[in-house]
C-alpha cells in the first residue's frame, strides 16, 4: 500500500486554557510558567521541522487509530523521555448540528482518549507505506458510525504543548505547465496563444459577453445576428458552447435560475440557426453576488455587505430595489465561451477517404489540400474518433520539404496516448536528421523529454537538457513558451530533489519557479498547477499569495476558486470579511454541492468540518448547506 502524506496538512491552533471539566488522563493543561518549562524542546522542533515532514490519523476497518508519520527521524525527537507522548480527542460532527446552539470554545471539542507515552510509541513505530505508523487507541463503541475527526495533543513532560486538528487541504500531485506542442495546422492546447506560435487555424475559442434585459427571456436570431457578425463566424462551425448565465440578486432564486436557463436556451438556439451541425451545451446559472456586493461598496448601500441573503432579497423587495437598478442592470449577463472549427468541404468524408485524398493531394504536390485533410484527420484522432495508428497509412515521403507533415504525425499520436511517447520521441530524432533547422521538430523533442524526464521512462541529463531548452531561442521560438519550459524544468527539478531529500537544493527550485513566474504568461489553470505543485511541498502561503488576486472575479476558473477555498478558509480573521464572503458565495452558485463539501469531515472529501467551531462559518453553512448532504 502506498502512504501518502500529500493530501494531509497540519495547522497549529493557540493552546487556551478552557477544558471541560471530564477526565484529562493526568495531562497537565497550559498555564504560562508550566507550559514554557515543559514545551521548549517540543515547540523548538516544531519551528525547526522541514516542512516535508508530516503526520495524520486514521481508523482501519478493525477501528483501530493509527499515528502516521512521513519522517522516522523527527518523530524520535519528538518522543524521547517517558512522560512525551501522544493523545486523541476525537469530535464528532453532531457538535454542529445547526438546530442546536452554536458549540462554545473548549479546546477539548470531543471525546479525549487515553495518552501513549514514548516507550510504546518507539516501540511500535512500523514501516507503512511511504513512511511509518504507530497505534495509538481503539475507537470507543459510542462513537462507532458517527461522523468523526481526530484532533492531535502533543505532550512533553505530561504537559500539553500543541493542539492539533487535521486539515484535508487535497494537495494534489502537482501538473506541468502546458507546453502544447508544434503541429502544422492543429493545436491541442486548451486556449491558443499569440504570435505565429502554436496558432490553431482550423480550432480556437472566442469569448463574449451578452446582457441580458429585465424580464427578457426570448432572444431570436436578429438579436444574436451583430454577436455572430462581428465574430466573423461565418468561416466556422461552432462546435461547443459553454454559457454562464447570471440573474441580478433581487426575486426569487428559483425563478432567477429558471430564467437564465430560458435565456441561455434561447441564445443556443439563436446560434443554432447559423449552421446545420447541433451545438454540443453546457449551461450554468447562478444569481451574481459576485458583482453586486462589490458594487455597493462605495454606496449607502454598503452595509448591506453584512446582511444574509435573505434580508437583502427582502430589501431590494423595497423601494431600494429601483433605487439600486442602475446597479442591478449590469449584472444580468451571460458570459459565453464558443468552441469553434473551420468548415471544410471534407468534413463528410470517412476516414480512410480523407486519407486517400491526402495521399493523392501530396502526389500531386497540393500541399494546402493536404494540411487540411491532416488538420481534419488529427481532429479526429484528438476527438477518439479515429486510432492513432491509422495515421500510419498516411504516405508522407521521408523529404525535408514534408518534415512538417511528419512532425506534426508524430507529436499528435503521442498527445493522444502517451503510450506512443518513447515511438513518437524516437521518430522525431529521425526527423532532426532529415531537417536539423526545423524549429518545430526541435521544440516537440524538448516538450516530449519533460515527459520522459517525469516518469523516468528514459535517463535524461539535467544539466544537458537545460541547455538544450536555452538553445531554442536560436530557433525563433516564442519566448514565453521557453520560459514555460523553463518554469517546468525547475518544478521537476524540485521534485528529483524532494525524493533525495535534499530540502536545500528542493528550495532552491521553487524560487528559480516562482522568479519565472513573473515573467510568464498564466491562465487560471497555470495558476492552479503551480498552487499545486506549492502545497504539495507545503508552502501554503506562497500558493494562497499567487491566487488571491484572481479569484474575485465572476468568471474565475472553478477550479482555482475552490482552491484557493480549500486553502484559505482556516483563517478566521480572512473568513470574516466582506470580500471573502463575496468569493464564498461565488463558490457557492458556481457549485453548491463542492461548496458544501469543504465542510465534510477531513477524511471525507472536506476540508474539516471543525470549521463550523467559526460562527460565521456556520451561519453560511446552516444558511446555504444544511439539508444537502
Amino acid at each position: 500500500m502506498r502512504f501518502s502524506f500529500s493530501l494531509t496538512l497540519l495547522f497549529f491552533l493557540t493552546i487556551t486554557s478552557a477544558f471541560a471539566q471530564r477526565d484529562t488522563y493526568g495531562i497537565i493543561m497550559p498555564n504560562s510558567n508550566s507550559t514554557r518549562a515543559n514545551c521548549q524542546r517540543c515547540l523548538q522542533l516544531f519551528a525547526q521541522k522541514p516542512k516535508e515532514v508530516q503526520f495524520s490519523v486514521e481508523k482501519d476497518d478493525n477501528n483501530m487509530l493509527w499515528f502516521n508519520i512521513s519522517d522516522k527521524r523527527w518523530f524520535e525527537q519528538m518522543f524521547q523521555k517517558s512522560g512525551d507522548g501522544i493523545a486523541l480527542d476525537i469530535v464528532s460532527k453532531k457538535r454542529y448540528d445547526c438546530n442546536d446552539t452554536p458549540p462554545g470554545t473548549n479546546q477539548i471539542r470531543g471525546l479525549l482518549q487515553k495518552p501513549v507515552y514514548a516507550e510504546v510509541l518507539r516501540r511500535g513505530l512500523k514501516p507503512y507505506g511511504d513512511g511509518f505508523r504507530v497505534r495509538v487507541g481503539v475507537l470507543p463503541d459510542e462513537l462507532k458510525g458517527e461522523t468523526l475527526e481526530y484532533n492531535i495533543l502533543f505532550l512533553n513532560n505530561k504537559h500539553l504543548c500543541m493542539y492539533y486538528t487535521v486539515y484535508n487541504l487535497e494537495a494534489y500531485n502537482w501538473q506541468l505547465l502546458d507546453m502544447g506542442v508544434y503541429l502544422d495546422t492543429i493545436t491541442f492546447k486548451k486556449q491558443e496563444q499569440t504570435g505565429d506560435t502554436l496558432i490553431s487555424k482550423s480550432y480556437k475559442t472566442l469569448n463574449f459577453k451578452i446582457p441580458f434585459e429585465k424580464n427578457k427571456s426570448e432572444y431570436l436570431a436578429e438579436d444574436i445576428r451583430p454577436v455572430y457578425d462581428s465574430l466573423r463566424l461565418t468561416d466556422f462551425d461552432i462546435k461547443a458552447i459553454e454559457i454562464q448565465a447570471y440573474s441580478s440578486v433581487e426575486g426569487n432564486l428559483e425563478r432567477n435560475i429558471e430564467l437564465q436557463e430560458q435565456r441561455a436556451a434561447s441564445i443556443v438556439k439563436a446560434l443554432q440557426t447559423f449552421q446545420e451541425p447541433t451545438i454540443e451545451t453546457k449551461v450554468t446559472s447562478a444569481e451574481n453576488w459576485v458583482e453586486f456586493l462589490k458594487d455597493i461598496q462605495n454606496t449607502p448601500y454598503a452595509s448591506y455587505k453584512e446582511l444574509s441573503k435573505a434580508e437583502v432579497k427582502q430589501k431590494l423587495a423595497g423601494p431600494d430595489g429601483d433605487k439600486l437598478e442602475p446597479i442591478l442592470k449590469n449584472h444580468r449577463k451571460a458570459l459565453i465561451s464558443l468552441s469553434l472549427e473551420k468548415k471544410s468541404s471534407y468534413k463528410t468524408m470517412s476516414s480512410e477517404t480523407l486519407i486517400t485524398e491526402f495521399n493523392a493531394a501530396l502526389q500531386n504536390d497540393e500541399v494546402i489540400k493536404a494540411q487540411e485533410i491532416q488538420n481534419l484527420l488529427l481532429g479526429r484522432v484528438r476527438d477518439k474518433l479515429l486510432d492513432p495508428d491509422s495515421l500510419k497509412d498516411m504516405q508522407i515521403p521521408r523529404q525535408e520539404k514534408y518534415s512538417d507533415f511528419l512532425n506534426s504525425n508524430a507529436a499528435a499520436r503521442c498527445l493522444v496516448d502517451q503510450a506512443y511517447l518513447v515511438i513518437a520521441y524516437n521518430e522525431l530524432k529521425k526527423l532532426e536528421d532529415l531537417d536539423p533547422d526545423n524549429r518545430k521538430i526541435k521544440y516537440n523533442l524538448a516538450a516530449l523529454k519533460f515527459v520522459i524526464w517525469k516518469f523516468d521512462v528514459q535517463p535524461v541529463d539535467p544539466a544537458a537538457f537545460l541547455t538544450q531548452i536555452r538553445k531554442l531561442r536560436s530557433y525563433d521560438i516564442d519566448e514565453s513558451l521557453i520560459g514555460r519550459m523553463l518554469t517546468n524544468y525547475y518544478i521537476i527539478q524540485s521534485e528529483k530533489y524532494a525524493r533525495a531529500r535534499n530540502y536545500g537544493q528542493k528550495d532552491a527550485a521553487v524560487r528559480q519557479v516562482l522568479a519565472l513566474m513573473k515573467s510568464v504568461p498564466l491562465r487560471d489553470e497555470d495558476y492552479l498547477s503551480i498552487a499545486q505543485y506549492l502545497t504539495y511541498y507545503s508552502d501554503m502561503a506562497q500558493a494562497t499569495a499567487l491566487i488571491e488576486n484572481r479569484v474575485n472575479r465572476i468568471d474565475v476558473d472553478e477550479d482555482l476558486l475552490f482552491y484557493y477555498l480549500n486553502l484559505t478558509i482556516i483563517d478566521e480573521e480572512l473568513t470574516q470579511t466582506s470580500d471573502y464572503r463575496s468569493i464564498m458565495l461565488n463558490a457557492f452558485n458556481r457549485n453548491k454541492s463542492r461548496y458544501c463539501r469543504l465542510f465534510n469531515a477531513s477524511n471525507n472529501g472536506g476540508v474539516t468540518f471543525q470549521l463550523l467551531e467559526d460562527d460565521y462559518l456556520r451561519d453560511s453553512y446552516c444558511e446555504n448547506c444544511e439539508g444537502l448532504e
